[in-house]
């Protein structure tokens, strides 16, 4: 909201300064968000007469003026080459060193064909006053000469804006502001009577109201107006808040817009159809607008008709078809109240963003409809003429009248500032509260009109269950809640937010709740994981192509889209992986990497019958980077065994508690896959090559592995009080073992009873060779071991060696069958 300082002087008697109102605007929650004086952008340009003007020499199109432009500059001569330039002529000079706006440079002395010009004669446009230029400024002979243009043209005029919070609608009004200042301290609030105008003939029209939205309106004609450009002072305060002039009829609506909170429109009688203005619901049908766009309204949308159609958005926008201009005669000035849920709904569907949408929609005076009326007729009579009809209504005035009452305790025990009952009273009596009863202990106050948003009575929609007697009783005790609470926040304004000490909430607990969730944590952790082992991420639609989902498993009937929003994306995804090869295949046949390689990861949702599961899935594929001594090869299987491994020990899965069986699902490669499982049930991820016929479906060739790890399966891990590592002061010592294993012993089991052979010694057992063929048995193989003995108190003896390497022996041979190797 912008307001100048002249404008406010029509309302408030006052002596402060600009600095001061800033200051006490900003005390009082009216945050002060600029100050502009149009005077600071025209220092420099004085008010001069022409003496003397006569051809250039050499230039016929230039003139040579001798300029009197007062203190400095009696007698300067200056090149000009406008065509109204001539001798006696008062115009508006720049001196050298003068910023010029709208030309966006700094005059200079110099010469121009030869003739030395030493200033600068100007036009409204190159001051940034105006749009268009014949030529230089002419200003009355009347005019002083060596005079501040700014002073002279009334301009030295600063302009303040304030932001409006939602609950202000009456600070949308230079009236509001002033009655607001008042109270705080600076000056004094004018009184404002506007005239009542009697009617000279009955109304041509009348209104008729069929929109609950609209319970009240109001209008008048007013015939044989002249309407034109307005006066100056009328032009001068519209421009200095942003509003630009149009005609004196528009104007004087958006001057009561801004003036009083009035929101009103005008309407070209002659451009009207019928007797009656009807407030109805909209059809579902076009309208054009004063701004020439085009609007598509619907059936809750409110608008004025008459037998012709939409004459007006009502409360946004008028219609083009029934706009006034320069040959209107006759007009019909309306005034209403409008819903503010139904003005901000129609306006936000439609984008319209208009001075009366935001003052509807934040609650306008209800009793400044007639009044607001009246002051329009008043401005338009003065300043264009014509003869006044009487007022046609239509619906009823709602009773606005509502009471609200101060506990005055609450100053201090709510407010935290000790305030005595009298001054709390006075405050609010200055904003226009009128005490009904008052006791010691508190006082009951009639709430002004202009305040709507004081005791506005509303309750936010209660539990449906809730017992109605009991619902009443919170929605009452809640309405004297609030509005004791409205009257508390104008006391604390009016005494300074600035003197409210500030009090942080109460903590609900010592500790603050987590930012992230458990599974969110453990979802970052993987990224860094899977992004340290070389993997990019990807983010992928859990829409995919149903014929791409469909070699990845069995697709219940309840995963696919019927309204799907592209033809390829009819089905929820059972895998990221389906994503991640269509994404690996498309960057690989276009070269993504200096190698060729290919390796990406998402974590993301997946589907099935069961519902939804996150799930982290990698894929990898093409040739790692040639290093020197290391030769390029393809991806294995290992390799994503190790990127899930990587994953599950992460996230607190210790390795000696997985085991793998050779059961992955089937889009794996089935001899070159598994499952790892913790315990005999609960698996946690699968790796293995692709099937060659899913990655050739896919677009791929060659090999491709991949890697799931199933993260709502994966336990959290238990919370344990960590005790110090007891570490050994002595060295490890490491032993090999070789042994023969039938086609039907599984690696894991061998390590495993290594690993329970000595559980104080073995500290660590690795898989480093496995060799099939030569004097093996067929089908058999060996298998390379090496087991870590950690020794606690004392170094092994040859003796002990050599009896764990028996207890290691024997542990094997029990558990699998397998043998020595000799």
């Amino acid at each position: 909201m912008k307001f100048s300082l002249s404008w406010l002087c029509e309302h408030l008697d006052f002596t402060a300064s600009v600095e001061d109102i800033c200051a006490r605007l900003n005390v009082i929650g009216l945050e002060v968000e600029g100050v502009e004086n149009p005077a600071d952008r025209l220092v420099g340009f004085r008010t001069a007469k022409i003496v003397e003007a006569h051809r250039h020499p050499d230039a016929d199109r230039l003139q040579v003026c001798r300029v009197a432009a007062g203190g400095g500059f009696e007698d300067v001569q200056v090149v000009c080459g406008a065509p109204n330039a001539r001798a006696g002529l008062h115009v508006i000079f720049a001196t050298p060193g003068t910023y010029v706006p709208g030309l966006d440079i700094t005059i200079k002395k110099g010469k121009i064909r030869g003739q030395d010009s030493n200033g600068m004669l100007c036009s409204l446009k190159e001051l940034g006053l105006g749009e268009e230029s014949n030529g230089i400024a002419e200003l009355s002979e009347a005019a002083p000469i060596g005079e501040s243009y700014a002073a002279y043209a009334e301009l030295d005029d600063p302009v303040i804006e304030i932001a409006i919070t939602p609950n202000r609608g009456d600070a949308l009004s230079i009236r509001g502001i002033a009655r607001d200042l008042a109270a705080g301290g600076i000056g004094r609030l004018k009184p404002w009577l506007t005239e009542a105008v009697e009617g000279d003939f009955p109304s041509p029209l009348s209104w008729k109201t069929e929109h609950p939205a609209c319970p009240y309106i109001v209008g008048r004609v007013i015939r044989g107006v002249k309407n034109g450009p307005s006066p100056d002072w009328l032009r001068r305060r519209l421009e200095a808040v942003g509003v630009k002039p149009i005609s004196a009829l528009v104007d004087v609506t958006n001057y009561l817009t801004y003036d009083l909170g009035r929101p009103l429109h005008v309407f070209d009688l002659a451009k009207l159809k019928g007797d009656t203005l009807t407030v109805t619901h909209a059809a579902r049908e076009t309208f054009t607008g004063l701004d020439g766009r085009e609007y598509v309204l619907g059936t809750e949308d409110m608008v004025i008709v008459d037998e012709a159609g939409v004459q007006s958005l009502a409360g946004l926008i008028g219609g083009e078809s029934s706009g006034v201009d320069e040959n209107t005669t006759d007009v019909f000035v309306e005034s209403a109240l409008f819903d503010p849920v139904r003005i901000a709904l129609t306006g936000r569907r439609l984008a319209i963003h208009t001075d009366a949408r935001q003052r509807f929609e934040r609650g306008i005076d209800p009793a400044q409809v007639l009044n607001g009326l009246e002051a329009a007729t008043v401005m338009i009579r003065d300043l264009c003429g014509g003869e006044v009809s009487e007022i046609t209504e239509g619906g009823t005035l709602p009773d606005w009248k509502r009471t609200a009452t101060l506990r005055f305790e609450r100053l201090k025990t709510l407010g935290g500032v000790d305030i005595a009952s009298a001054d709390a009273v006075r405050a609010l009596e200055h904003l226009g509260f009128e005490v009904t009863e008052q006791t010691a202990d508190a006082a009951t106050f009639l709430v002004p009109s202009w305040r709507n948003d004081v005791a506005s009575g509303q309750v936010l929609a209660q539990a449906p269950t809730l017992d109605e007697a009991v619902a009443a009783k919170a929605a009452d005790h809640v309405r004297a809640m609030e509005a004791e609470c409205d009257l508390l926040e104008e006391v604390l304004r009016l005494y300074g937010l600035d003197n409210v000490q500030a009090v942080a909430l109460p903590q609900a607990t010592v500790v603050p709740a987590p930012a992230v969730t458990a599974l969110q944590a453990r979802a970052a952790l993987l990224r860094r994981i899977c992004a340290a082992r070389g993997l990019t991420e990807t983010v992928g639609f859990s829409f995919v192509a149903q014929d791409d989902a469909a070699l990845f498993g069995d697709l219940p009937e309840t995963q696919h889209l019927l309204n799907p929003i592209a033809t390829d994306l009819d089905q929820l995804r059972p895998t990221p992986l389906v994503n991640l090869a269509r994404a690996l295949s498309r960057n690989l046949a276009r070269g993504l990497g200096v190698s060729g390689e290919g390796a990406l990861f998402e974590v993301g949702p997946c589907f099935d019958a069961a519902g939804q599961h996150l799930r982290l899935a990698g894929l990898r594929a093409g040739q790692t980077a040639r290093e020197p001594g290391v030769a390029a090869r393809d991806a294995t299987l290992w390799d994503a065994k190790a990127d899930l491994s990587a994953a599950l020990v992460a996230l607190g899965v210790p390795e000696v508690a997985l085991s793998v069986t050779a059961d992955a699902p089937g889009f794996y490669h089935p001899g070159r896959s598994g499952q790892v499982r913790q315990g005999p049930k609960t698996v946690l991820g699968s790796f293995g090559e692709l099937h060659p016929r899913v990655a050739r479906a896919l677009g791929l060739s060659g090999t491709v592995v991949a890697f799931e790890v199933y993260l709502d399966q994966v336990p959290q891990p238990k919370a344990k009080r960590k005790s110090v590592p007891v570490l050994s002061a002595l060295q490890p010592v490491r032993r090999d073992f070789a042994f023969v294993a039938g086609p039907d012993v599984e690696i894991q089991a061998v390590l495993k009873a290594v690993r329970m052979a000595d559980r104080n010694l073995v500290q660590d057992v690795r898989l480093f060779d496995v060799f099939e063929g030569g004097s093996l048995p067929e089908g058999h193989r060996s298998l390379g071991v090496e087991v870590v003995l950690q020794p606690q108190s004392e170094s092994l003896t040859d003796t002990q060696l050599e009896a764990v390497s028996k207890s290691v022996e024997a542990a094997v041979l029990k558990a699998t069958g397998a043998v020595l190797r000799r």
